[in-house]
């Protein structure tokens, strides 16, 4: 399995090189067209194109996979054991706007395992993050270790506010819980997570309303660094739309923070 899962992440780590040639220079140019979906966030023709390049290296190097896109959805055989999850740009918002804080990620799930291979390429910060199941996480080629805080009150948080949270009662929580320790940023998407794996960030708090292309990568890189990457119930997933990572020692003192009373 080792070597097989070696053989894929050389193969993710190839897109990776693909959508970053594709996606950097359109975003330096701010060379693309803009346009809306039906919820409201914004899509390009980097977008599209990505996931257009993508989708057909993956096809073509492993037919009897599938693929699972953000533009394009689901592809390939419908009964596949694996399938490759993508999200073309994440961050499509900051691209747009010449922030240079998005990214490529690349998953490939297994039916039954879950998430088990992900690539966060980043090329505007000049960062890509990757692992695969039992061969370690890395950033840059450098090991990625989660950090050792355990208490709260010297940790670093980070958290993406969203209206879900609000629409879940868990608002008052979510802000109480942030004054609770040392420091709090915002620095969303995919880097909170990735920063959480190198042991720069302790807690990440995601937005609401996530969907597995967001997560299945960074559930990976995170869990090879040691970490915890679970729902806000605490169950440890990609496929649903809330996700939390920390360093392990954390995190149960935030999902308890995060509970509404008498749950």
């Amino acid at each position: 399995m080792a070597d097989d899962l070696r053989r894929e992440l050389d193969l993710a780590l190839e897109l990776a090189d693909v959508a970053d040639a594709f996606t950097l220079p359109r975003f330096e140019q701010q060379d693309f067209a803009l346009g809306w979906k039906d919820d409201r966030t914004e899509v390009t023709e980097a977008d599209r194109g990505t996931e257009s390049l993508l989708a057909e290296r993956i096809l073509h190097a492993r037919p009897e996979h599938a693929l699972f896109g953000e533009e394009h959805g689901t592809q390939g055989p419908p009964d596949a054991e694996w399938r490759w999850v993508i999200d073309p740009i994440d961050g499509t918002s900051g691209f747009v706007r010449g922030i240079p804080v998005w990214a490529t990620l690349i998953a490939l799930t297994h039916r039954e395992r879950g998430a088990m291979v992900g690539v966060v390429s980043a090329p505007a910060i000049a960062r890509r993050w990757w692992a695969a199941q039992g061969l370690g996480s890395f950033a840059g080629g450098r090991p990625c270790r989660v950090s050792d805080i355990a208490d709260l009150a010297d940790a670093q948080l980070c958290v993406t506010f969203s209206p879900g949270w609000e629409e879940l009662g868990l608002l008052h929580q979510l802000v109480s819980l942030l004054g609770c320790a040392r420091r709090a940023r915002g620095f969303g998407d995919f880097w909170q997570h990735c920063l959480v794996a190198e042991g720069a960030v302790d807690v990440a708090i995601d937005a609401v309303g996530l969907k597995p292309y967001d997560l299945a990568a960074v559930q990976v890189i995170v869990e090879e660094a040691g970490g915890t990457f679970t729902d806000r119930d605490g169950v440890a997933t990609y496929e649903h739309d809330t996700a939390i990572s920390t360093n392990g020692l954390l995190h149960a003192t935030v999902l308890d923070a995060l509970r509404k009373p008498n749950t």
